[in-house]
Formats: C-alpha cells, structure tokens, sequence
C-alpha cells in the first residue's frame, strides 16, 4: 500500500565506519507498536539485498511529522480509506465549520467518531454524505 519512504519513515540509509549498511528509521511516535515489526521488515529488506549484517537504528531527531509524507504517500493513503493531515505549510482552505475530505466521496460533510482509530496515531471520523467511517493520520 504504502512505503517507509513515502510515509516518511526513513532517515537515512549510509555505509557504517565498518562498511556496513545501516537504515535510521524514526517512529511515528513513542511507543509506536508497529516499530518492532517495521524493524524486522526493513532486515527482511537489508539481507535480501545482500546485506546480512545492515543494521537499523531508531532516531528521534528529526521528529516525524506528519509533513514527511509524500504526495505519492498521500494519495495511497486516501486511496486505501485514510485520511491523511494536510501538509503544514499548505494554506488551509476556509472551511466554515467543515470537516476533512472523505478519502471516500470527498465531501467535507465530516466530523469526528472516537478519538481512537485502528492504531494510536489515527483518530475516527465519520461522513454524513457517504455515511463512511474513516480513520484520519493524527499530525504529530
């Protein structure tokens, strides 16, 4: 569906001091329980590229923000039912009381459901023109 890369989830990827890879990911947010599995993922990667001994660091700095995510993130997100933040620098459109786009129908006939969503760092909202529920990526 989705990409570490164009969530935003890759730091870097650099040659070690002792000249191995090594892939610096930063988590969503703390305690963020998909981390181990995206770990074990980006091993399954590094070994399969024949790099057995890659390692991947955790890094908190830079924070992730919702602003790495790519257009191309963005829209595989929409696509697949979640609603993803706009980007902070975007100008943010007069909405006169108007909620986020359905990644559905793409009304603004929204509003929120729960605070939690299918993982913590997405919150329900729910379309009265489709009559879909949604999760929404929460900026962090």
């Amino acid at each position: 569906m989705i990409g570490l890369g164009d969530l935003g989830v890759v730091e870097s990827v650099e040659v070690a001091a002792d000249g191995n890879l090594e892939v610096a990911i930063l988590p969503t947010f703390l305690g963020c329980p998909a981390l181990p599995a995206i770990t074990a993922s980006v091993r399954e990667v590094l070994v399969r590229c024949g790099h057995p001994e890659g390692r991947v660091r955790h890094v908190l700095a830079p924070a992730w923000s919702s602003d790495r995510i790519s257009e191309r993130g963005r829209t595989a997100l929409a696509a697949h039912g979640i609603a993803p933040p706009a980007p902070s620098d975007a100008p943010e459109p007069v909405r006169l009381g108007l909620g986020t786009p359905c990644p559905y129908c793409g009304s603004l006939a929204t509003r929120p459901h729960s605070a939690f969503g299918p993982a913590r760092c997405q919150s329900m909202l729910h379309c009265a023109g489709c009559r879909e529920t949604f999760p929404l990526m929460t900026a962090m």
